[in-house]
């Protein structure tokens, strides 16, 4: 990534447009970015991050003062970048919110954070996001670092250096988790510690689950192993096994009994089976016997069933004649009345017709056939050339009521045309009314990302105000505790003192005690001890001094941990109170609820507008829709005026030819109605004659055959012929009747013949079989109760011992992978046998801080003469917390490792530069390997004495190889001294500052 240009304008420090080109420093390659302190060297870095980002380094934490404090009401205040990624240049332009002037009356309104981003094509720019979140998702697309990454490996901003050398183990886990995105390692050990609780669950599952199976199961153990004769029953999970087989054999047993009981069964119903078929074979030959004895009684009434049956037979060969005579009857009686009423109604409508000279003549009553279908005929005729009249003359009405109709639709139009313009001619005075209200709606909404910003900084400032009073207390608690620690740290150091002075005070005692006779002295040498010395009452021993120096290190050590605790404490405690602004919680809840009325406003003018937009949209496109609607409605007009005339002129010449058709008659369909009439009762009388003549001589011929028919069968008469006929009901039935009586004879004298001849003739009985039979079945059904409730203790038994068996080897194989689950979850959480205490995140992270030692001492060995390199520790911390990302310096001239804080200003920039520019290097190849052709250095070099300030120069000498650009931000004579290409930002008589290239 290269940065070419940089515009400012009405931010910071900066009041009118600054043009900054960073090309032209290309060819140095360094540049110097001075001026007095406070001129504003860092807001041009400010303005950078600003641009990309929409946030800049100095106020992540604090009220964001973006807008410059130089800027008049009517100033505007943005920031512009252009840079290049690969071959693609591009431009993002950016304003904050700030106060403008309103359009339209007094006072200020809040001007909306804008963002927008465009990309070079030929030589135009063209645009790529107009919305802050499109700026933001193209940037991470392109550039390929987080607001956190740039900072860390662009844009070291002051401040940042020494933040990732000092920070404690926690504080740069954070930051290094959020420039290498590790957090998904702790989704794994989330994860890993899921499956150990999982897998502990199951193996306690399984336990209870054969702790539930043998208490189940102990009944029928016990129940199995009382059977035994002198057997003592045993506790369910030692007896299962035997209890098992024992069940099984019992089992056996019962089936073999059972088998017996049904053999013995089923011999008895044998023996039944017999018995009831013997009785059955005498009731059907007494059954038999008595039949054949009622048809024998009922022989009469047979014969004559049958001759019943013979004559219907016959009779039914001439039902058909019968049937056809009867229906000739009919029709020649149907067709001669209906002769007779067809002639008598000619003969009226005749009488009845009027003169008419469209009909010559009219055939008399007694017309012939084929006169009157001459006469209809020729009315058909006459009929046909009146029928397209007829037809004109039933539209005439209708055509009529059209006239009119078109006549009122003309009028409506003339009225809607008048309507339609004086509509128009209102519209234009509303739109203007509704833009109006528009525009101010508009300018009411804008205002609501600003309270939203606004009041998330006072909900931020509110949580600040109630963090400020806990971490007070805690302060104090941490204050209070250190100050008890310090006393127990004194008091131990006096006791230890005071052991130390009785103990030389009685040290000649103590060495008395060790003399012994002809040993020389330790001290004077002498064999003879005459007067050796006492210890006196209440000496120290060396036990009890160990004792009490123990007692003064822990006392020391809680100590320095109290005092660590209560530094951490006031840092928390003063970040809070910087947050929280001095304001109390009234103040900011004062702040907040007037800021959620403003945001409330905002969020109804918005409402407003959308109905506003809405209202203008469906008031132009009214207008419009009216426009084309009164075009149209005075084309429709015209059309209208001549359809009328030309409908009027084609009713008159309708009316005159409808007149000459009707005649004599009121209308053109009443004389087709009487043509019509009079020829249909021609067509009927020629056609009823022909059918009676048709129908007598169908009579006749019926008449003949039915004779000759009723002779054939063998009846003397046609009345015998009908009397014998039967429906085909009553036939059947005597078949039926007939058939049944054959069959039951046959049937009677069968069942005899079958019958054993030495089947007795008294009745046979069955109790005492029967009975037998009932004891045989009891027997079998306790049997088989016995056999299934032993079967099923059996089964169930067998079932258990099988669930237990496997059970078993599911918790011992359970209990195996739980164990190395949750040494493996323990493991990679950091709990023991984790020695590190190091969790996986932290291994990673900490293979990654290797990584950047590595980079960054490669610098720092330069810059300090071979004296200082950074080494990466995993030693663990103090009182168990986590380890594993420590940082120390081994210094090559005492050949110890120290702690970073150890190191003086000077030492401390080198180690942080170091650092920095090695966590870059990591932190671009991670992010696939950008390249940084621009770069930025904001720290205080004043700390550097002049050697050191020439090793610095060298190692920012070396930045610049490959074409990169190295800008630097400092105030120091001899920096300006060394590096021609500089960049000054100077203050103006008027307070704000101007950059000079």
């Amino acid at each position: 990534m290269r940065i070419h240009r940089i515009e400012i304008e009405g931010f910071g420090p900066f009041r009118a447009r600054q043009d900054i080109d960073l090309d032209a420093y290309a060819a140095d390659g360094l540049f110097l970015i001075s001026g007095r302190t406070g001129a504003g060297k860092s807001s041009i870095l400010d303005a950078v991050c600003f641009a990309l980002y929409g946030t800049t380094p100095r106020y992540e934490t604090s009220e964001k003062r973006l807008r410059s404090d130089h800027a008049g009401l009517d100033d505007p205040t943005r920031v512009a970048v252009e840079f290049s990624v690969d071959d693609a240049r591009w431009r993002i332009v950016r304003t904050p919110e700030y106060e403008r002037p309103k359009r339209r009356g007094t006072g200020t309104t809040k001007a909306a954070a804008t963002a927008e981003m465009f990309e070079r094509v030929g030589d135009a720019w063209e645009g790529r996001a107009a919305r802050a979140v499109d700026v933001g998702h193209l940037v991470a697309e392109i550039i390929g670092l987080s607001h956190q990454q740039f900072l860390q490996v662009i844009l070291l901003a002051q401040g940042r250096f020494a933040q990732f050398l000092l920070a404690g183990n926690d504080d740069r886990q954070k930051l290094l988790r959020t420039l290498f995105g590790t957090r998904r390692f702790e989704d794994y050990e989330q994860a890993l510690e899921e499956r150990r609780r999982t897998a502990q669950e199951a193996v306690a599952d399984r336990t209870r689950a054969l702790d539930a199976l043998l208490a189940q199961a102990e009944p029928d153990i016990v129940r199995a192993l009382e059977a035994e004769a002198g057997a003592d029953p045993e506790p369910a999970a030692l007896a299962l096994d035997r209890a098992a087989r024992v069940a099984r054999a019992a089992a056996d047993a019962a089936r073999t009994r059972e088998d017996e009981a049904r053999a013995e069964r089923d011999r008895q119903e044998a023996v039944v089976a017999a018995q009831r078929a013997a009785a059955d074979a005498q009731r059907r030959r007494d059954d038999a016997r008595a039949r054949l004895a009622a048809l024998d009684a009922a022989a009469d009434d047979l014969a004559a069933a049958e001759r019943e049956r013979d004559a219907a037979a016959r009779a039914d060969g001439v039902r058909e004649r019968i049937r056809a005579a009867a229906v000739a009857d009919t029709a020649l009686a149907e067709a001669g009345a209906a002769a007779d009423a067809a002639v008598a109604a000619w003969g009226a409508a005749r009488d009845e017709a009027p003169a008419d000279d469209a009909v010559a003549s009219v055939p008399g009553r007694d017309a012939d056939p084929e006169a009157l279908d001459d006469f209809g005929a020729e009315m058909h005729g006459v009929i046909g050339a009146w029928e397209p009249i007829r037809e004109r003359e039933t539209g005439l009405a209708t055509r009529a009521d059209d006239a009119r109709a078109e006549r009122e639709r003309l009028a409506a139009a003339r009225a809607r045309t008048a309507a339609l313009r004086a509509q128009r001619e209102a519209l234009p005075e509303r739109i203007r009314t509704t833009r109006a209200a528009l525009e101010e709606a508009a300018e009411r909404a804008a205002r609501r990302e600003t309270a939203e910003a606004h009041i998330r900084e006072l909900e931020q400032q509110i949580a600040a105000v109630v963090e400020r009073g806990t971490l007070a207390r805690a302060y104090e608690a941490a204050a209070a505790d250190a100050a008890a620690r310090a006393d127990e740290r004194h008091a131990a150091e006096r006791t230890l003192d005071r052991l130390h002075s009785l103990r030389l005070s009685g040290f000649a005692g103590e060495l008395a005690q060790t003399l012994a006779a002809d040993e020389p002295c330790p001290v004077c040498g002498a064999t003879s001890h005459p007067a050796p010395a006492i210890v006196p009452d209440g000496h120290a021993t060396a036990e009890a001094i160990d004792e009490a120096s123990a007692a003064r290190d822990a006392a020391v050590a809680a100590h320095d941990e109290s005092v660590a605790r209560r530094g951490e404490a006031e840092i928390a405690l003063r970040s809070a109170e910087q947050r929280a602004g001095g304001r109390t919680e009234t103040e900011v809840n004062g702040d907040l609820l007037a800021a959620r009325g403003a945001r409330d406003a905002a969020a109804e003018a918005a409402r407003e507008k959308i109905a506003l937009e809405r209202q203008r949209d469906d008031l132009e496109g009214a207008q419009r829709r009216l426009e084309d609607d009164e075009r149209q409605a005075i084309a429709d007009e015209a059309d209208l005026a001549t359809r009328v005339a030309r409908t009027a002129a084609d009713l008159a010449a309708e009316e005159e030819a409808v007149a000459a058709a009707r005649g004599a008659f009121d209308s053109v369909a009443e004389r087709i109605g009487w043509a019509r009439r009079l020829a249909s009762r021609a067509a009927a009388t020629a056609e009823a004659r022909r059918e009676r003549d048709r129908a007598a001589g169908a009579q006749r011929a019926a008449t003949a055959e039915l004779a000759r028919g009723v002779q054939d069968a063998g009846f003397d008469s046609e009345d015998a012929a009908r009397a014998a006929l039967r429906d085909a009901a009553r036939r059947a039935e005597l078949d039926a009747l007939i058939r049944r009586a054959g069959e039951e004879r046959a049937a009677a004298t069968a069942a005899i013949a079958d019958t054993p001849a030495d089947l007795p003739d008294t009745p046979i009985d069955l109790a005492p079989h029967e009975a037998a039979l009932s004891e045989a079945r009891a027997r079998l059904d306790a049997e088989v109760a016995a056999r299934a409730d032993l079967g099923a203790r059996a089964e169930r038994l067998a079932t258990a011992q099988d669930r237990a068996r496997a059970l078993r080897d599911d918790i011992a194989g359970g209990a195996d992978d739980a164990d190395a689950m949750t040494r493996l979850a323990d493991t990679v959480a950091g709990r023991a046998p984790n020695s590190k205490r190091m969790n996986l995140e932290t291994f990673v992270l900490a293979a990654e801080l290797e990584e950047i030692v590595e980079a960054a001492n490669l610098r720092l060995a330069d810059m300090s003469d071979e004296r200082y390199s950074l080494q990466h520790t995993d030693a663990l911390a103090r009182r168990g917390a986590a380890s594993g990302l420590g940082l120390e310096i081994m210094d090559r001239f005492t050949g110890q490792a120290r702690p970073p804080h150890s190191l003086s200003g000077g030492e401390t920039f080198l180690a942080s530069l170091s650092l920095a520019l090695g966590l870059a290097e990591v932190v671009t190849r991670r992010a696939g390997g950008i390249r940084l052709d621009t770069l930025f250095i904001d720290e205080g070099f004043g700390s550097l004495d002049a050697e050191t300030l020439e090793t610095a120069m060298r190692t920012l000498d070396e930045l610049r190889q490959g074409g990169r650009t190295v800008g630097v931000i400092s105030h120091v004579e001899a920096m300006k001294e060394q590096i021609p290409a500089q960049l000054r930002v100077r203050q103006t008589p008027g307070g704000w500052s101007e950059i000079d290239q």
